[in-house]
């Protein structure tokens, strides 16, 4: 049996944690061939592929990114996109495909699996941890780590000058990366997606650090809003999911912040470094499960189903719950943050 495996969206580290394992137990305990498609579902599409075997994955669990390459190709865009994969899945012989990635991947898969019969097991990645169905997606805790090592950071600088310090994080409708690591570097003001904030308020807590002669620091969310306000863009460019470019809600509010209070705000935005380099322990760990299940997922022929951490069991469930909607934060979860703030 030859199975393919893709990982589509943004880079995530853990990637190759999960193409390790799939590759390692599906080779050496049921004798499948593998075969990776390039840069997620532009692989398939245009039929680019590249052998994957023991030498393959071999030193890669401590490596970010992913070998085989992501984008945030959308086949139902491209002209003719299923008969083009399924032609390629044909063309090579693949009788079962594994989707890696987040809402938009898993929701081609979900259609793909679904409406067009082919044969797809999910494993579920995003540093946002916005998938429902399972309890933590892996990337997540990495992401958590940096920003929180960041923020641990700009603590000294905030107070040796005095100055407010606006963090920009990643997290477009879901705000877990800004309350966890808020959260773990006792940040004083933690603005989320799923809660539009009033930029007056804001400041009366910030106002409130520096009569004790505290430097606060504010982590805020990419998508965050302001109760009279939209998302800041980038650009009103979209992507082939529709998704607009995100930035600049930091910058923005570190400006609101200085021309209403009087005090120097400066802003830093982590960006990209959220999501790379190697990945930590427990995302090593979770990456590696997801793709030990996943391929024993394939081997019971449990196509349309996804891989999800319940708990401590990796279980199964269908593809089409992780996609249906997102998991946001819970207003009560973000209220216990609450007795930090200001």
């Amino acid at each position: 049996m030859r199975v393919g495996v893709l990982t589509g969206g943004g880079d995530c580290p853990g990637l190759n944690a999960v193409i390790r394992a799939i590759v390692r137990k599906g080779t050496q305990e049921y004798g499948y061939d593998f075969l990776g498609f390039r840069d997620g579902w532009r692989g398939p599409l245009e039929n680019d592929t590249v052998p994957l075997d023991i030498p393959a994955v071999r030193g890669t669990l401590p490596r970010g990114g992913t070998i085989l390459g992501s984008s945030r190709t959308n086949p139902f865009t491209a002209e003719d996109g299923v008969r083009r994969i399924k032609e390629t899945l044909a063309k090579q012989e693949v009788e079962a495909l594994i989707a890696i990635g987040g809402e938009d991947t898993l929701g081609v898969a979900t259609r793909l699996s679904g409406e067009f019969g082919v044969p797809c097991v999910g494993v579920p990645k995003t540093i946002d941890n916005d998938l429902s169905a399972t309890d933590y997606t892996f990337g997540f805790d990495t992401a958590v780590g940096v920003a929180t090592e960041a923020i641990d950071r700009l603590h000294t600088t905030a107070e040796s000058h005095m100055r407010v310090l606006v963090v920009e994080v990643m997290g477009r409708h879901a705000g877990w990366i800004a309350l966890h690591s808020g959260l773990a570097g006792g940040a004083n003001v933690i603005l989320i997606p799923e809660q539009r904030f009033d930029v007056d308020q804001v400041c009366g807590w910030i106002e409130s650090r520096f009569k004790v002669r505290y430097a606060p620091i504010v982590v805020v969310a990419e998508g965050a809003m302001p109760k009279d306000g939209q998302m800041v863009l980038k650009d009103d460019s979209q992507d082939s999911f529709g998704h607009v470019r995100l930035s600049g809600v930091g910058e923005w509010l570190a400006k609101e912040i200085e021309s209403r209070t009087g005090k120097e705000a400066r802003t830093t935005v982590l960006g990209h470094t959220q999501r790379g380099g190697t990945p930590s322990a427990f995302d090593r760990w979770l990456a590696t499960r997801f793709g030990l299940h996943a391929i024993e997922a394939v081997h019971d022929g449990d196509f349309g189903t996804m891989v999800a951490l319940r708990g401590t069991d990796i279980v199964r469930v269908p593809i089409s719950e992780a996609t249906a909607k997102l998991k946001t934060v819970d207003p009560a979860l973000y209220a216990e943050a609450g007795v930090f703030f200001g």
